[in-house]
């Protein structure tokens, strides 16, 4: 049966919100960063929520729902490389960083349960 809309999914509901703390944090970085990492970390976190969105409208074939899954996966990891990059250059706290990257540790264990049981979705 699945979920029918991708916006009632534990995992849209969690990448929205780092998305969002993400783009609020990415507020305060140095304006030499504009075009590099702040617009490269916004990008990142919000192509997990647009790739879900693709994904439920390819749900009717497995293996290109399978394939949008994977991306969703691959631009949360692209998030937490960022994120480590956003702390080693002292743009983010500590404990800022350890929140944002657990945030995101959980998104990508739910994005590995969609591709393990995608009929459940």
């Amino acid at each position: 049966m699945g979920v029918r809309n991708f916006k009632d999914t534990t995992v849209y509901q969690r990448a929205f919100t780092l998305a969002m703390h993400i783009y609020d944090i990415s507020k305060s970085f140095p304006k030499e960063e504009r075009y590099s990492l702040t617009d490269q970390i916004r990008r990142c976190s919000r192509s997990v929520c647009a790739n879900l969105a693709e994904a439920y409208r390819k749900k009717q074939y497995p293996a290109h729902f399978l394939s949008k899954i994977s991306d969703c996966d691959m631009e949360n990891s692209e998030t937490g490389v960022w994120l480590d990059f956003a702390y080693k250059c002292n743009y983010i706290a500590q404990s800022e960083h350890i929140n944002l990257i657990e945030m995101s540790d959980e998104i990508g264990k739910l994005l590995n349960h969609m591709m393990k049981y995608p009929e459940r979705y």
